[in-house]
């Protein structure tokens, strides 16, 4: 059943013509910053090999590339999870899944799984981009597959709360804002927190993909991720159980 839905919302997604607008200008931008990383460091290469243990290509192309793609997730994730159930409310199609025999775990898990495989798609272009480099230079293959894994972690944490924000109302516009507001708060308690060692920190999600973007897998911050997405996917079921039960 969660794979129904899931593929019901992939297809949904994929004939709406704003998707694939919004999919051209994501491209656009992203290949605007790789080529313009990849001349950047073309211009810089000959004074780097007088540097003792200067960067790679990988380090200098590759990381500010999916950190850039993380920040645009924070502005586009709500955009997209907007629809998932507060559209459906305001069009009147929900209560036909809350009727359904479905049950809020199959309901919540297959938006979700559905919506993480669109923006994977979206994302899939990244690795692509960089390892075109691979004829011409040694990558490392390691520093992709941690942003790539880190990445991941961040949709999902993303997805999950712009899903619960969306079971909280019938109006779209008010669950998009409603939900970047609450992730452009996470980054911005972090940029203010004063201590390298403040607590404060630690409740950003993209504080958490800071060590995947450069390279280190770190057990806490996978746990970060797991207990963020997992709040919040509970909390929306609670929100759709409560929906059946009392209307």
């Amino acid at each position: 059943m969660i794979r129904l839905i899931a593929m019901r919302e992939l297809r949904s997604l994929l004939v709406m013509p704003s998707t694939w607008f919004v999919f051209a200008v994501l491209q656009f931008i992203f290949a605007w910053f790789f080529l313009n990383a990849l001349e950047a460091f073309l211009d810089f290469q000959p004074q780097m090999t007088q540097i003792a243990n200067a960067p790679g290509v990988t380090l200098v192309i590759a990381a500010p590339l999916f950190n850039m793609a993380a920040l645009l997730l924070m502005m586009l994730v709500p955009m997209f999870t907007m629809r998932l159930i507060a559209e459906e409310r305001r069009n009147q199609t929900f209560h036909l899944l809350l009727s359904s025999p479905l049950s809020y775990l199959n309901i919540v898990l297959g938006k979700f799984t559905g919506l993480l495989i669109f923006l994977l798609m979206l994302m899939s272009t990244l690795p692509l981009m960089l390892y075109t480099l691979a004829p011409g230079t040694q990558l490392d293959h390691g520093l992709i597959m941690s942003n790539c894994l880190g990445l991941l972690l961040l949709t999902a944490s993303y997805v999950s709360l712009g899903l619960y924000i969306s079971s909280l109302t019938t109006q779209p516009v008010i669950a998009a804002i409603g939900a970047m507001a609450v992730l452009v708060g996470l980054w911005l308690i972090d940029l203010g927190a004063s201590s390298p060692d403040s607590p404060w920190h630690h409740v950003s999600p993209l504080h958490h993909f800071q060590n995947f973007n450069n390279g280190l897998l770190d057990s806490g911050d996978i746990v970060f991720f797991f207990v963020f997405s997992a709040i919040f996917l509970l909390l929306a079921m609670r929100r759709i159980d409560n929906n059946r039960r009392y209307g």
